[in-house]
């Protein structure tokens, strides 16, 4: 199984196809397990790699989740572009992975030829995590446990935890994910959402407001889907990313 260091630990990833370097950043509690299918669609147009954060999958795990773990976490898909041999990528983010693209861009410019950023807010609100993180939490179907228990393994329940307790602190601290400005992205950006997602409060401002502060950004909104889109209207999803690649 491939895997690259990364301040002493290790990153585990997975790679599909060949040709120019795209790389899909898993949500929060997903890992590149939940992505074949976008690994598989995507290879025979590019190098297609996915990776498990620190903490997850079969990554090495770390004590403590920090509220500045997507920050960390876009420091790592830097030393994986590095670590491939590639001066740069497209990244697709889903999610919280969404959140980590964005971080990428403005911590890592030269890196990220494009970014598309699905279903994701930049403000982690109290409500959004009493009203979606903790009720689901609380209550852990067993089709839950099952995706759980298949991205990370027999500590699937430490790994939820831990993710749970980060975002509290971030929640805590003021709800900003990460630290850097939107406006300083200079690379084409396109953000996805789904009208009716049930884990974003008020999906059209958010969108506005980010689609505001990135120069060059498009900004699609879907009448059907949930969270996230790449899941719930991938038809649409795919369609829409595929002519935004094409215009790389």
């Amino acid at each position: 199984m491939p895997y690259f260091n990364f301040q002493g630990k290790k990153i585990f990833y997975s790679v599909k196809g060949e040709g120019p370097l795209l790389i899909i950043l898993p949500g929060n509690t997903a890992t590149s397990a939940a992505h074949e299918n976008e690994l598989t669609y995507f290879s025979d147009r590019y190098c297609t790699v996915s990776l498990d954060f620190l903490g997850t999958g079969k990554s090495d795990r770390i004590k403590q989740w920090n509220s500045d773990w997507w920050e960390d976490s876009s420091h790592q898909v830097a030393a994986l572009v590095e670590h491939l041999n590639y001066k740069e990528a497209v990244l697709l983010g889903i999610s919280g992975g969404a959140i980590i693209a964005i971080a990428v861009a403005i911590n890592h410019p030269d890196y990220v030829k494009a970014v598309v950023a699905d279903s994701f807010s930049l403000h982690f609100t109290e409500e959004m995590y009493k009203n979606n993180v903790l009720k689901e939490r609380a209550n852990i179907t067993e089709q839950q446990q099952t995706f759980w228990s298949s991205m990370h393994g027999s500590d699937w329940q430490d790994v939820v935890h831990a993710d749970t307790e980060m975002i509290e602190m971030v929640v805590k601290e003021g709800g900003f994910c990460i630290n850097g400005r939107p406006e300083n992205i200079k690379c084409p950006v396109l953000l996805t959402y789904s009208e009716k997602d049930s884990f974003l409060p008020n999906v059209k401002e958010i969108a506005a407001g980010l689609g505001k502060r990135i120069s060059n950004c498009e900004v699609r909104i879907f009448l059907h889907g949930d969270h996230p889109l790449i899941w719930t209207n991938s038809r649409e999803f795919f369609q829409t990313v595929d002519e935004f690649l094409l215009k790389l």
